[in-house]
């Protein structure tokens, strides 16, 4: 539909000869209307509606509503955004495509036209979510991992190369090129979108909603766009827009520089730090000031992508010189440069740096006070000076090696067998009859200390060694937030250079990996001669994917395996990645740290988390003197100099030239045919989704719930990643024994994410991470409940939740703070939908969560302010009534529902926030309401 153009900003930009039609944002006036002075990321979204307008679902007083925004007031009006485009990963994107083939059988089967379930919106899909390290410290690595990857993942990758031919505008990146967000901004991103329009040639700011939390890094190019659930993805790619009310915008200046010794890791871990305790969750975070022009392209990238960390929507950063700059070294064309810049300057898109914006809230970051830190043992918020480390691991330790029976007994016992700078060392060179890291068995009898447990350990090349809580069991280079900044990654390979250069080692124990995020990083590593430095410490190339951020870390070393299980050792992993929730990082480890790609190296090299990096030595060069980390850190001097030999545009183009293709085993896949798929029956990694079975072409009215039951009931921080299925799939679980009777060897189970597209492994995953604690089955860890309809005996989630539905019993959840935060996991909330789950009942909500529910026809409700599931006391065994809901029927959403459990009654405040989100709960899901809505249209 053409633009009514209320405003008159339909006009023309010439950029070298060419025209293009644009909508001028300075169109905008009229009474309490300030354009110039809003927010960068604001003035797109009002670009956005401009272009958009129909006088329907976007209308002038939506406009005047942006134009005239109130930066003091709470969100509460309404607007259509429409993104430019789609971009996905495999994990979350299977299941998009999944839910799309089904939807053309849905389609047909209602009497419609199959062929309109197409992606009206450009959807691209980078497979980088599969790799697994399985081999790691060999040569083979890469290579064998691949061939692992195409084994486990055959029968996705077939239905994947079926949908990049079936669908119009959908395109697949294939395996073994380089994780979602850096192919992104590398090659994907336009920052000046330009599309054919009614035979027009439009150009209007690039920007995206993305399968995974982390889209967010694309902010650092200037480009708005954030993560959504798959469902809302979908929704998006059939030409939907994104319904969201106008946020609150964080101002965060910027200024002065980075100090010698502190990298783009340390500068997002304060800033996460900083945003996480100022509280931004819902809210836009958009960077300016003068420290923003010294911000190399990268660490604004960096920034950008742990803005799910810090829970705001996005965090972004405005167009300047620094951004062509980029472009123009990642390869773009000089007409896009051209047109980048022109657009930006036309539009008042470009970073003036002594502006002042107007901002709901402000913060302010002098750059030269960033220390190096690192995150840990659970939380990206939870930033520790590194030289705090040592400390804050013993003081951590005691929540995973047991309570002391005495507090102060322990602290006495660790002073005196850690007498600071005095505590025991070892030779990092010594390869059998080591000492235990840091020695921890000094406090294994103090009065009222947590023993230690020192284990001896021997490989099966005859390498022995002592193992105990702290060691360092992984240390990987891994994860878009790093991998895509050369100054962290360069300085990493100058660090295993110089630590090479004197003799060391990395520990035994550690099986340490890396993981760029694209071929780049390999080039310019082998430019500037660096890669046989990492081969020689360990870090040989496993994989250009997510792997260990997310789970795919692969197993421990088999026989330090062994020694974590039987003796419960709580052991570390040390990552460069952005997430490091308990259960994710690997089932054998218990405390995880973020750290910078240099620390990662360092820890490997030290092997334990009890040791302090600015006093301890790391070891011993050739002649017997200690190492310390200050010896073979590279000076910023060494890093810029390596950058500017190694890396140049042609790198880019080559590695880019053709994408889509793939190599010779993406390219000989058998691929299937047709506008609809043919489902292999026998299939366990591809089912058809059951969302749409027996849908009526109109919604039934919404009813109110009536004698459900708990499910579950959870303390705070419960995250997508303790909900979705994720990692490694346990023989003994109910996804496990699905398998088995379905003949899959337990080698071949693969993970969860891999079997996304699979509705039957993913609901027997669902709130089954190792790490949930049900507070109604006390004494269990992991996906256990209490099953009322079998005298509440102990059972698994899945199999209670069966029986449940067989007796036509509603399931609620209950939970505490920040219910759902952590990645964009759409199985988080489909699962909790096939479960049963008809209502959530928290505290509060992370965002992309709350939507999500909703998305699959879950309602989220919260307790009143104040109370929660403790002081209301419930227990979990009550019975629940819901009652308010029906009035959803009338066309309004209510405020509140009354909810009664047992002898209790409290009214919960009803989390449906938008008019777009009541129409997806009435239709029972986003997907069941824009099939309805494509149907009529």
């Amino acid at each position: 539909m053409a633009s009514k153009d209320s405003f008159g900003a339909k006009s023309n930009l010439d950029v070298d000869g060419k025209s293009y039609e644009i909508f001028r944002l300075d169109a905008v006036t009229g009474e309490g209307l300030d354009v110039a002075s809003l927010p960068f990321s604001l003035k797109v979204l009002l670009e956005n509606l401009l272009r958009t307008e129909d006088g329907a679902d976007i209308t002038a007083d939506d406009i005047k509503a942006l134009a005239g925004w109130d930066a003091d007031a709470e969100p509460d009006k309404e607007i259509q955004f429409t993104p430019a485009r789609v971009i996905m990963q495999d994990f979350t994107g299977v299941p998009c495509v999944v839910d799309l083939a089904t939807m053309r059988e849905a389609m047909a089967e209602l009497g419609g036209d199959a062929s309109k379930i197409n992606p009206l919106a450009p959807a691209e899909m980078v497979i980088d979510h599969s790799v697994i390290a399985d081999v790691f410290g060999n040569p083979e690595a890469f290579e064998r991992n691949v061939e692992i990857e195409y084994e486990r993942n055959r029968e996705r990758y077939q239905f994947l190369r079926w949908g990049q031919g079936a669908f119009d505008d959908f395109k697949v990146v294939p395996p073994g090129t380089g994780i979602v967000h850096q192919v992104n901004i590398e090659h994907l991103a336009r920052v000046a979108f330009t599309r054919e329009v009614d035979g027009v040639l439009q150009a209007y700011p690039d920007t995206c909603v993305g399968t995974d939390s982390h889209t967010t890094m694309v902010n650092g190019l200037g480009v708005v766009g954030w993560g959504v659930g798959g469902i809302e993805a979908e929704a998006a790619m059939l030409g939907q827009p994104v319904s969201m009310l106008i946020p609150r915008v964080v101002g965060f200046k910027l200024t002065g520089d980075l100090p010698e010794g502190s990298t783009a890791t340390d500068l997002v871990l304060t800033i996460t730090e900083m945003l996480r305790k100022h509280g931004v969750v819902g809210k836009f975070v958009e960077f300016y000031g003068a420290g923003v022009s010294a911000l190399p392209l990268a660490n604004r990238a960096t920034i950008g992508n742990m803005s799910p960390e810090f829970g705001s929507t996005i965090a972004v950063f405005p167009i300047d010189d620094e951004t062509v700059n980029y472009l123009r070294l990642t390869g773009r064309s000089d007409e896009q440069l051209a047109l980048v810049e022109a657009y930006a300057k036309a539009q008042g898109l470009w970073l003036d740096p002594d502006a002042e914006p107007r901002y709901s809230e402000k913060l302010e970051l002098d750059l030269s006070t960033v220390v190096p830190s690192i995150a840990g043992p659970k939380r990206p918020q939870d930033r520790v000076q590194l030289a705090d480390a040592k400390s804050s691991f013993r003081a951590a330790l005691v929540d995973y090696a047991g309570e002391p029976q005495d507090q102060k007994g322990y602290d006495e016992a660790v002073a005196e067998s850690f007498p600071g700078s005095d505590a025991p060392s070892h030779d990092p060179n010594q390869s059998n009859g080591e000492a235990a890291p840091a020695d921890l068995a000094a406090v294994a009898t103090a009065d009222g200390g947590r023993a230690s447990n020192p284990i001896d350990v021997t490989l099966e090349d005859g390498t022995t060694f002592t193992l105990d809580h702290g060691a360092v069991t992984i240390a990987s280079i891994t994860s878009c937030t790093n991998t895509s900044n050369p100054s962290v990654m360069i300085g990493a390979a100058l660090l295993a250079k110089k630590a090479v250069e004197k003799g060391l080692q990395r520990k035994p124990w550690v099986k340490s990996t890396l993981a760029p995020g694209s071929k780049v990083v390999s080039d310019y590593y082998e430019r500037a001669g660096l890669t046989p430095y990492l081969d020689k410490l360990g870090f040989n190339l496993v994989g250009y994917g997510c792997v260990t951020c997310i789970g795919n870390s692969g197993p421990l070393i088999p026989e330090v395996s062994a020694a974590v299980q039987e003796n419960d050792l709580a052991v570390v992993s040390v990552l460069s990645g952005n997430r490091n929730f308990e259960g994710r990082i690997n089932p054998d480890i218990k405390m995880n740290y973020l750290a910078s790609p240099p620390l990662v190296v360092a820890y490997a090299l030290a092997g334990s988390m009890d040791l302090d990096l600015f006093n301890d030595p790391l070891g011993q060069d050739s002649d017997g003197n200690d190492v310390f980390l200050k010896d073979i850190w590279p000076s910023p001097q060494e890093v810029e100099e390596t950058i500017a030999s190694a890396i140049s545009s042609d790198m880019f183009t080559s590695s880019y030239s053709d994408v889509f293709a793939g190599d010779d085993r993406w390219r000989s896949l058998p691929t299937p045919e047709g506008n609809t798929f043919e489902w292999d029956p026998d299939s366990t990694y591809v089912r058809k989704a059951p969302y749409f079975d027996g849908m009526p072409d109109e919604p039934a009215p919404v009813t109110d719930i009536e004698g459900a039951r708990v499910l579950l009931k959870l303390g705070d921080s419960v995250t997508t990643d303790h909900i979705s299925p994720a990692g490694a799939i346990k023989k003994d679980s109910p996804a496990g024994k699905y398998l088995s009777e379905n003949g899959v060897e337990q080698r071949d189970f693969n993970s969860y994410g891999s079997r996304r597209g699979n509705h039957e492994v993913m609901i027997r995953g669902t709130f089954a991470n190792i790490r949930l604690r049900n507070q109604i089955a006390p004494g269990t860890e992991g996906g256990f409940t209490r099953d009322f309809t079998a005298g509440g005996e102990v059972t698994s989630v899945y199999d209670a939740s069966v029986n449940y539905q067989e007796q036509g019993i509603p399931l609620v959840v209950l939970a505490g703070k920040e219910y759902g935060s952590g990645s964009s996991r759409d199985w988080a909330a489909k699962g909790t939908s096939l479960l049963g789950v008809k209502a959530v009942i928290a505290e509060s909500y992370e965002r992309i969560h709350r939507s999500n529910l909703i998305g699959m026809g879950v309602i989220p409700l919260q307790f009143p302010a104040g109370e929660n599931a403790e002081s209301l006391g419930l227990t979990g065994e009550e019975t629940f009534s819901i009652t308010g809901i029906t009035a959803l029927n009338e066309g309004t959403t209510p405020k509140t529902v009354k909810v009664k459990a047992g002898d209790v009654e409290f009214d919960a405040t009803v989390r449906i926030d938008t008019p777009g989100e009541a129409n997806y709960y009435r239709n029972g899901g986003i997907m069941q309401y824009v099939l309805r809505g494509l149907l009529k249209g």
